[in-house]
């Protein structure tokens, strides 16, 4: 074990690095960025790790959710709004369905970097670097585009504070008031296919509600009605940009990155002596770790020994993305070694990323059957090994989308091309995002039928409702 630094990770192998043409320009750039005031603070980072401990315990559930690579050209304040209204949607309808607090984490303000499959991409015979997200090159098919430009990065440091200030305005200003998210979901209802579905579930939110206000318990009376806790998540990939925004704090003397509250490890940069590892295991965050179908049980024991040393609930979230179908066979092997070892973390589920194929169209597309299958199974195994199912992590957008197949108002293959926005993988709309939220609840209530935490006599009277 090497002595850390926010710098360490240069001496180790590193994978996914783009390639830039002028290393004294991207010096240039890190070292501006290192002058520039944090994104999130520490202490705000710690609240989230306490938040996550109780996900690990069993008491609460982590709703982590945002755009698979946000984008320059896509940075407005509605497209922000839209998805944050979305995202509340959810947390509220799993919140009673769960019967205990949801946890929210976005993969927004500072998700912008994209690991590959390939180093290249060709096209009519030409070939040109991958396109990696804004923060280093351009999605143009381009020489100029797609040269790694290292000024990008003050680009997305700046549109994450931007996005940071929308955000925190939006939690804290009334517009994440519980009743109005119950109001906008009502709205949905009301032209859904499969609204009698979902029915049972709104009235009971519409019950508690009005039960809570002729109680006397209602936004103007209690704060905590109107206003909720938000952080931001972001896949640690460009570790120059992270090194930038790592700073000590002053309180703990401890290192923290300063550029997401969460930040996690992707399935292709989870080699335990490599660099992202390195790098995540000193700074102090909440840290997760995507699980795919190559992670052995073993190798996920060392990495969580690296990664998590003191064993500390809350600091490590394990994120399996398997695909559906496979779920059975990877899942149940990794869950019983942990649970052997002792090990605490938070299990979460990305029904995403082992779901992508090409559709009749050519579109890279998700269907929204096998996405809702694998979660199925998540929680299924779980229920059966007697462990807590501890979230879900999709790829969302607030957007009215093609990009994703099915769900209750269907989108077809032949409907993808009417509005495929992204800039890389295919997103749940906002429709689809919030049937998931009514689909999970119902899996949530077989597994915590008195709700999740019941009986825990510690938790935040109104946390909850949040």
């Amino acid at each position: 074990m090497t002595t850390w630094s926010p710098s360490s990770w240069r001496s180790f192998p590193i994978k996914q690095v783009p390639a830039y043409a002028d290393p004294e320009a991207l010096a240039a750039v890190e070292k501006r960025l290192s002058t520039f005031p944090p994104l999130v603070f520490a202490g705000e980072a710690r609240k989230l790790k306490r938040k996550l401990a109780k996900v690990a315990e069993g008491k609460a559930f982590l709703l982590q959710g945002g755009d698979c690579a946000e984008s320059f050209a896509e940075h407005q304040a509605d497209n922000i709004r839209d998805f944050f209204r979305v995202f509340l949607q959810m947390a509220v309808v799993l919140t009673f369905a769960g019967g205990g607090p949801v946890v929210k984490v976005g993969r927004i303000a500072g998700q912008f970097a994209k690991p590959r499959s390939s180093d290249f991409e060709t096209i009519d015979g030409v070939e040109l670097p991958s396109y990696r997200g804004d923060i280093i090159n351009g999605i143009e098919f381009t020489k100029e585009s797609r040269e790694p430009d290292p000024e990008r990065q003050i680009m997305a440091y700046r549109q994450s504070a931007a996005t940071l200030n929308l955000l925190r305005a939006f939690a804290m200003g009334g517009y994440a008031n519980l009743e109005h998210v119950h109001r906008w979901t009502l709205g949905f209802l009301k032209g859904s296919p499969a609204s009698e579905r979902y029915q049972h579930l709104a009235d009971r939110i519409t019950e508690t509600l009005d039960f809570m206000r002729a109680c006397g318990i209602n936004p103007d009376t209690t704060p905590q009605l109107k206003s909720t806790e938000f952080y931001t998540s972001h896949e640690a990939l460009l570790l120059g940009y992270e090194q930038a925004l790592t700073r000590v704090d002053s309180t703990s003397d401890e290192w923290y990155a300063t550029s997401g509250h969460m930040l996690w490890i992707g399935d292709r940069t989870r080699q335990p002596d490599h660099a992202h590892v390195e790098f995540c295991r000193g700074v102090q965050n909440p840290i997760g770790l995507k699980c795919g179908p190559s992670l052995q049980a073993d190798e996920l024991i060392r990495l969580i020994d690296l990664l998590n040393p003191q064993n500390e609930a809350g600091r490590l979230t394990l994120i399996a993305r398997f695909g559906a179908g496979k779920v059975g066979d990877h899942l149940p092997g990794l869950i019983r070694k942990v649970e052997a070892e002792g090990r605490k973390v938070v299990w979460s589920c990305d029904p995403m990323h082992g779901n992508v194929i090409k559709a009749s169209t050519g579109y890279k597309t998700r269907p929204f059957d096998a996405i809702l299958s694998e979660v199925r199974d998540f929680l299924a195994i779980h229920r059966a090994e007697g462990t807590h199912a501890g979230g879900i992590h999709v790829e969302m957008t607030g957007q009215n989308v093609t990009e994703c197949t099915g769900g209750a108002r269907e989108v077809t293959d032949a409907e993808l091309a009417d509005r495929y926005h992204t800039h890389c993988d295919p997103r749940l709309n906002a429709d689809q995002s919030l049937e998931l939220a009514f689909l999970v609840a119902e899996e949530l209530r077989k597994t915590h039928p008195s709700g999740i935490g019941s009986g825990d006599e510690e938790e935040e009277s109104f946390e909850a409702a949040e």
